[in-house]
């Protein structure tokens, strides 16, 4: 774990459970494209780097969940490493309560205050192409998350970022996390048009094709999109929907999947309301969902 492999001449990734990019911009000067999600992950990314010789430049965050920045604090107290995030990510990542807060609704309860939700705040700035290093693009991905974006290096190397889920972890979880379900099939539309050497999500392995990938991960977004259509056949509340999700699926609850399943739960709600599939009726104090 945590093994560096080169992909490219000046282009590497830290084999980790959310991917991580290097490039070299110079002899030894590298950026470093998410920083993982603790402290200890920070330190193994500062020995790779003392190992290798390299000078980090900055922190480029391609997203603001806690496993993308969770390493920032460590390496800019050792290494004073500025780093950047695009929009509101960069707000989330210098204060990182916004994430958990987000996800449950409310102040998050102590369940909630961990490391996987819940990232060590950081100075960052916001991301703009400015201040991206030369030989870099960046390409906005929403969906996953508010401003996610990913990154292609010069020599031909894309980071994918959450954009889409491995095929292990679509069969084990279905239903991954997603904060807009529309920016999230654009977005899956907009990935299997590139052109590449090669494409590294973060939870995926990398291919040299990732126009299959990305077809596994919208059929199951269409999937759950029938199956909580098929739910509201008759009116069903928010807990009722998820309730049966959960056990159509058969995933196990606890806190964490209570608010990332439950959230992108509502994602979809919305999405499809919006779309003119469901309708909102509020009855005896309660908003319920009915398919149209």
């Amino acid at each position: 774990m945590y093994e560096l492999v080169q992909s490219a001449e000046r282009t590497y990734y830290i084999q980790c459970p959310a991917k991580m990019g290097v490039f070299l911009t110079g002899a030894q000067e590298a950026v470093l494209i998410d920083s993982g999600n603790d402290k200890d992950a920070g330190r193994k990314i500062q020995k790779i780097f003392e190992a290798q010789g390299w000078h980090l430049q900055c922190i480029l965050n391609t997203h603001a969940n806690a496993d993308h920045n969770g390493g920032n604090a460590l390496l800019q107290q050792r290494l004073g490493a500025p780093a950047y995030a695009p929009g509101i990510d960069a707000a989330i990542t210098t204060y990182p309560i916004l994430e958990p807060a987000l996800l449950y609704g409310g102040y998050p309860c102590k369940e909630l205050r961990n490391k996987f939700l819940l990232a060590q705040p950081s100075r960052c700035e916001t991301l703009t192409e400015e201040v991206l290093p030369k030989g870099l693009t960046m390409l906005p991905l929403p969906g996953h998350f508010f401003d996610m974006v990913g990154f292609k290096t010069d020599d031909g190397i894309w980071f994918l970022a959450d954009c889409l889920s491995g095929a292990n972890i679509v069969e084990k979880y279905h239903v991954n996390f997603i904060y807009d379900v529309a920016g999230y099939l654009d977005t899956l539309d907009k990935v299997s048009a590139l052109e590449g050497r090669l494409f590294i999500p973060a939870h995926a392995e990398p291919a040299e094709d990732i126009r299959p990938l990305a077809e596994l991960n919208r059929k199951k977004v269409l999937e759950i999109i029938d199956v909580i259509l098929s739910f509201c056949r008759d009116p069903k509340s928010f807990e009722d929907v998820l309730q049966q999700l959960f056990t159509h699926y058969q995933l196990v609850m606890d806190f964490n999947q209570y608010v990332l399943v439950g959230s992108t739960v509502r994602s979809y709600l919305a999405y499809l309301h919006d779309k003119g599939a469901l309708e909102a009726v509020f009855e005896n104090s309660r908003l319920l969902w009915k398919s149209i």
